[in-house]
């Protein structure tokens, strides 16, 4: 179909993160931060679709947004201007997704998850490598990729009702996928030195350090997870997420924690239910010692942050 897309990542199967296409189809990842700083609506009011995916509402942007309700709204008004002949697919048990559409939804909508009876996935093995699809409870394509996660799985499933109502076959999209290349900086291994590998993600809310983790978790079985993460965002900074925080890390054998100066909280007070799993650090160059120091064959490294890390991960790989 040749759709164009624009995404807030670089999938690795196109190199670029954006391209018009040359057919009827346009594809945007979109989310509730604002347009501008002369337009604080939210970005997605702009892009008027045919098909919508919530795929889910939690707080975030705190620099915007001043709690969840105000997030609900911004939503509420993207379900507002859907066309009577448009298509929501919604995830299945988010309660604020539910929440959204009781406000007031105008269009069919359709649902979504590993327990909806409409689109669901069945697992195949624990990190969801491989999963059925199923559409009503009937089996209409398997998926056999190198993702991992029910998430991204659950993802998958979201794209392939979305991919439905264009008229693509499920067993084609499931098909498609087979080939999918994740977005770069999304649980993205970068390299196996010395039988230990080291990978990159972009999560820096306790939802998706948690997701990522667990999804790692299933992956490497007993192998030891070390976790290096940046709280960088300016919602982590103003400590928004704080009491919630150390729960995050529940898969992580070993935690390396970044405290530069610009966090407005007690970074050491909200982990320490982590006990000596946890070490809070000042210096990038700490880090690296530290972490290239207890690294050991067999060991996954994770580092996570929404930004470059000043350079962490190249830095870790370089010395070990």
């Amino acid at each position: 179909l040749n759709p164009g897309f624009l995404v807030g990542g670089v999938p690795q199967n196109f190199g670029i993160s954006a391209r018009l296409g040359g057919d009827e189809y346009f594809v945007v990842e979109a989310d509730e931060y604002d347009t501008a700083f002369f337009d604080k609506r939210s970005k997605f009011i702009h892009y008027h679709p045919d098909t919508l995916i919530i795929n889910n509402i939690e707080y975030d942007h705190a620099d915007i947004f001043a709690d969840i309700a105000a997030i609900r709204r911004e939503f509420h008004h993207m379900v507002r201007i859907m066309p009577e002949n448009g298509l929501i697919i919604a995830k299945q048990g988010d309660a604020q997704v539910t929440q959204v559409l009781e406000m007031g939804c105008w269009s069919a909508v359709e649902y979504f998850g590993k327990q909806s009876d409409e689109w669901s996935v069945n697992e195949l093995v624990d990190d969801f490598c491989q999963f059925n699809v199923l559409h009503h409870s009937r089996i209409v394509g398997r998926v056999d990729w190198e993702l991992i996660g029910q998430f991204n799985a659950e993802n998958a499933l979201a794209a392939i009702a979305a991919a439905n109502h264009v008229g693509v076959e499920p067993a084609q999209a499931c098909a498609a996928l087979q080939s999918l290349k994740n977005v770069k900086r999304r649980l993205e291994c970068l390299a196996e030195v010395n039988q230990i590998t080291v990978y990159d993600d972009f999560a820096h809310h306790p939802t998706a350090i948690r997701a990522t983790l667990k999804a790692l978790r299933q992956k490497v079985k007993n192998q030891r997870i070390i976790a290096v993460m940046e709280p960088r965002s300016n919602t982590m900074r103003q400590g928004v997420h704080k009491e919630i925080l150390a729960k995050a890390f529940a898969d992580a054998d070993q935690i390396y924690l970044y405290a530069a100066d610009n966090l407005d909280w007690d970074l050491s007070k909200a982990t320490s239910s982590l006990g000596e799993r946890v070490k809070i650090m000042q210096s990038i160059d700490d880090i690296v010692s530290k972490v290239v120091d207890l690294a050991e064959a067999g060991d996954h490294i994770l580092i996570m942050s929404n930004g470059n890390f000043s350079g962490i991960q190249q830095k870790i790989i370089e010395n070990l």
